[in-house]
């Protein structure tokens, strides 16, 4: 039997996740999904759309999907709905997850890696994250859990925008994405919120696109075009500003209208280079980072390029859970080079850089 693909739902309180959870399971999609809800949610959503004082667990809906609330862990009810799809019982093809407001999704994420029973029936698909546009700012600022939800995203909706100025969701959408390169941002009328952009994102699978935002390196190494820091231009990561910085891209910024973005716990950084990764030195490293940091490190993401592999390297993690995997060949006429994805809580940039740096092979 194929793998069911999963889909982890997070986002602050008030963000707008019942109403999107509402919008699948009672929408004409044509899909049969499973919708597992923590049962200590802020809002249940049964009042509304189920049927109340029952003592089932698993509510079938009628355009065909499945609400369940979970009552013990997460694993259990995963295993139970995997069971029931095997004997028949219930028809579904997928699984979303809403997490609590205020919950790290990371431990979520790491249970379809480290659960082998899980691991045999499903596929993790992508973590949403919902940002409630009016409320954000202030979230992000007072709440570590808001900061880390945005850094765990593969796509990142923002809701409730009709209730900001155009400057501030600008603002807002700027400094999700110094936070969270990699996850596409979209506004979200919940009315119409395209299931397309909700399934199937492929945000764990290994493949080989790195979906960095193509803005952010070109913003990392436009930024830097007068500047005279060489290193990090031939890195094209983005520069760190301090409150005091008098770096030159701040005139630049200014000139162009950029957002000076504020200085959260949550950053993300890119290490690029076209010289090879020396196998041992760079396991090594990524071994000794992970243990230490691991806790800290959210989401990374890689396609590296390998002595002595003719194929790309794609490895991806979570928290300390790290994997690689064999991707495509180097195209002929393809520029080899390695382009890393970081986003953590207060990672030593300078460390990771210098050591990924010492990971590669000597110069000639």
């Amino acid at each position: 039997m194929s793998l069911i693909p999963a889909t982890i739902l997070t986002g602050f309180l008030g963000s707008g996740k019942t109403t999107l959870l509402k919008r699948i399971l009672t929408e004409a999609h044509g899909q049969k999904i499973a919708v597992i809800e923590n049962e200590f949610g802020e809002e249940n959503i049964d009042s509304d759309i189920l049927v109340s004082d029952t003592q089932e667990q698993i509510i079938q809906m009628s355009n065909g999907c499945v609400c369940c609330t979970i009552r013990e862990d997460l694993r259990t009810t995963l295993q139970d709905l995997a069971e029931k799809k095997r004997k028949g019982e219930l028809d579904f093809d997928r699984v979303v997850i809403e997490t609590t407001g205020l919950a790290d999704p990371g431990p979520v994420a790491q249970t379809f890696f480290m659960d082998d029973e899980v691991a045999e029936s499903y596929l993790l698909d992508a973590i949403l994250t919902l940002v409630d546009a009016k409320h954000a700012p202030e979230q992000l600022n007072e709440r570590q859990e808001a900061r880390r939800q945005v850094g765990f995203a593969d796509q990142i909706f923002i809701s409730k925008s009709d209730l900001v100025s155009a400057d501030a969701l600008d603002a807002l959408s700027h400094r999700l994405q110094h936070m969270n390169p990699r996850a596409p941002r979209h506004i979200a009328h919940f009315g119409e919120m395209d299931i397309k952009n909700v399934l199937d994102l492929h945000g764990f699978n290994l493949n080989a696109t790195l979906d960095i935002d193509p803005e952010f390196l070109s913003a990392g190494e436009h930024a830097h075009d007068h500047a005279h820091h060489d290193h990090d231009h031939a890195h094209g990561h983005d520069h760190a500003h301090g409150p005091d910085c008098d770096h030159p891209s701040h005139a630049h910024e200014a000139q162009h209208g950029h957002h000076h973005h504020i200085d959260d716990d949550v950053k993300s950084f890119v290490f690029k280079s076209e010289r090879p990764f020396d196998p041992g030195k760079l396991e090594d490293f990524l071994g000794a980072i992970v243990n230490i940091y691991g806790p800290r490190m959210l989401r990374y993401k890689g396609v590296l390029y390998m002595q002595g592999s003719e194929r790309k390297v794609i490895f991806q993690g979570v928290h300390q859970l790290m994997g690689s995997d064999l991707g495509p060949k180097w195209g002929a006429n393809e520029v080899k080079s390695s382009k890393l994805v970081f986003i953590g809580i207060d990672l030593p940039k300078d460390i990771l850089l210098q050591g990924m740096e010492q990971s590669l092979v000597a110069s000639p």
